[in-house]
């Protein structure tokens, strides 16, 4: 099928031998070792009715590995929480506890906002 949508940025080629062809990208991007990614752990309450949760955000890497630190982080800490849109969300206020796990983890960037 050809889906030309695909193709609205593409700039018309005399080449008689070129083939359009679409550039794969991966969820996040590159995964970045451990040690070498910033993340930020911070407290909001915005639209939230009032109610505080931990954010980390700045992950690099699959969903996957998204999905499993999300899921450590929450076991961990012991509340409940979810991954949506590259950020990981603790339900209440555990932002020292969380810097403690991702240092445990390897994750020596990490800082609180």
């Amino acid at each position: 099928m050809n889906d030309w949508k695909k193709r609205l940025g593409m700039v018309y080629s005399t080449n008689p031998d070129y083939h359009y062809r679409e550039e794969e990208q991966e969820a996040q991007g590159e995964a970045i070792p451990k040690g070498k990614q910033l993340l930020r752990v911070y407290l909001d309450k915005r639209n939230r009715k009032g109610k505080a949760v931990t954010l980390v955000t700045g992950f690099q890497g699959t969903e996957e590995e998204l999905e499993a630190l999300g899921r450590l982080l929450k076991t961990r800490c012991g509340v409940g929480g979810s991954v949506k849109n590259g950020e990981i969300i603790i339900q209440g206020d555990h932002r020292e506890k969380v810097l403690n796990i991702l240092r445990e983890e390897g994750y020596a960037k990490a800082n609180i906002l």
